[in-house]
């Protein structure tokens, strides 16, 4: 099945937060936070402009991003679970 956000919506796949701390302590489940880091599945067009032209999106498929921490909606798709959120709820893109 295939998902595509409209207007300046991204669909994004969480990247699982490490299981250990820096000093090596193993975190069990109940201690971890939700990432908030994650990579964009898909992007919309872009919002509408008052003159009828789309706002071009700042982030591409592909692209690793930081995201603010309530951000979006969590929608489960064939067996995986993704957050579609707004272009703004995107902090950050993460370059390598």
């Amino acid at each position: 099945m295939k998902i595509r956000p409209l207007a300046a919506k991204v669909l994004v796949e969480r990247i699982e937060a490490e299981s250990k701390t820096a000093g090596g302590i193993v975190l069990p489940d109940s201690a971890k936070e939700k990432p908030q880091r994650g990579k964009v599945v898909s992007v919309g067009e872009g919002r509408m402009l008052d003159d009828g032209s789309r706002s071009q999106m700042q982030v591409a498929k592909g692209d690793e991003v930081l995201f603010t921490s309530y951000a979006g909606t969590e929608i489960k798709l064939d067996g995986k679970e993704y957050l579609i959120m707004e272009e703004t709820d995107i902090m950050a893109v993460i370059e390598k």
